[in-house]
């Protein structure tokens, strides 16, 4: 699930509104408590040509130097690039240029790199510090499931293990995987109770805590915290649920394909890596929510020292 196109509170200035298309923001930003348009805003019409100067691109001229003439299909060249004068600034993404812009010169990478957005006016956690919150979730979560898995693993183990044995001895004499092998009963019916165990400890330990707090036990020691892309008010357990889900769901997938639930949270993660500017993963698309990073309470409280 992703967030509907309409207005809501900038996340980079939350006095302000902007329009979300899906994708990106559009538009110029509106006070708060404005009445925004129904639709998305409309462009803004391009500003007039200054006095005196030509119409038809035809008859522009660009002197970057004394007496030089840019011909129709010429890129103009930059002017004081050599001599420290400020660059020219280009529009944003999907904006038309505005006053003291240009268009984008051939060749310029598109879409334009953006800075990452400050939801709420916090910053973005960073990739480091969402793997080392997961990883302090994945060892609370083992030691959980040592304690109330622990005798349905060791009944596993009892079957799997001399099955697993009878397999290498029929390889080590035919050279053939022996396909046909009938598996213990009880080992399937076994590994399934394992994984729905799993599930409800990971449930259980995740979904709560998001709901309510944004935090982990992991997401705490890391100081960050999921937020809602819209407000900062808590997540819900319908919300947490969802965020949780895709992250999740696939370990059904170990009672038939193992390497599939493996292969998913690799995707999972990859979406952070790629999106640079809003640093959301699969399940954070899919609950509409902002992993941010908590300001140190050392640090803030020097600043506010006298």
């Amino acid at each position: 699930m992703t967030i509907s196109p309409g207005w809501y509170k900038d996340p980079a200035d939350p006095s302000t509104q902007r329009y979300w298309d899906g994708e990106g923001w559009l538009g110029a930003p509106l006070p708060a408590d404005a009445t925004p348009p129904d639709g998305p805003p409309a462009a803004p019409p391009p500003p007039p040509p200054p006095a005196g100067q030509p119409t038809h691109p035809e008859q522009q001229t660009h002197p970057a130097h004394p007496g030089q003439q840019i011909h129709p299909g010429q890129q103009a060249p930059v002017s004081g690039a050599r001599d420290g004068a400020v660059p020219p600034v280009f529009p944003p993404t999907g904006m038309p240029p505005g006053p003291g812009m240009r268009p984008l010169p051939p060749g310029w990478p598109h879409p334009v790199p953006q800075p990452p957005v400050r939801p709420h006016g916090l910053p973005l956690a960073t990739p480091g510090a969402r793997l080392v919150a997961r990883i302090i979730d994945t060892i609370a979560l083992v030691l959980l499931n040592v304690v109330v898995n622990g005798w349905f693993i060791y009944l596993f183990l009892r079957e799997y293990i001399p099955f697993a044995e009878s397999i290498g001895d029929k390889y080590l004499e035919t050279g053939k995987l022996p396909l046909d092998m009938e598996r213990p009963a009880q080992m399937d019916a076994l590994l399934l109770v394992i994984i729905l165990i799993a599930l409800a400890l990971w449930f259980a330990y995740e979904v709560p805590a998001t709901a309510h707090t944004g935090q982990t036990l992991g997401k705490r020691l890391a100081r960050i915290k999921v937020v809602r892309a819209e407000n900062l008010d808590p997540l819900g357990v319908g919300r947490a649920w969802r965020r949780w889900s895709p992250l999740a769901m696939p370990l059904l997938l170990l009672s038939c394909c193992g390497p599939c639930f493996v292969i998913l949270q690799m995707v999972d993660v990859v979406f952070i890596l790629f999106d640079r500017q809003q640093r959301l993963a699969w399940h954070d698309r899919s609950a509409g929510t902002y992993v941010v990073r908590l300001p140190d309470p050392v640090r803030t409280e020097k600043r506010g020292t006298p």
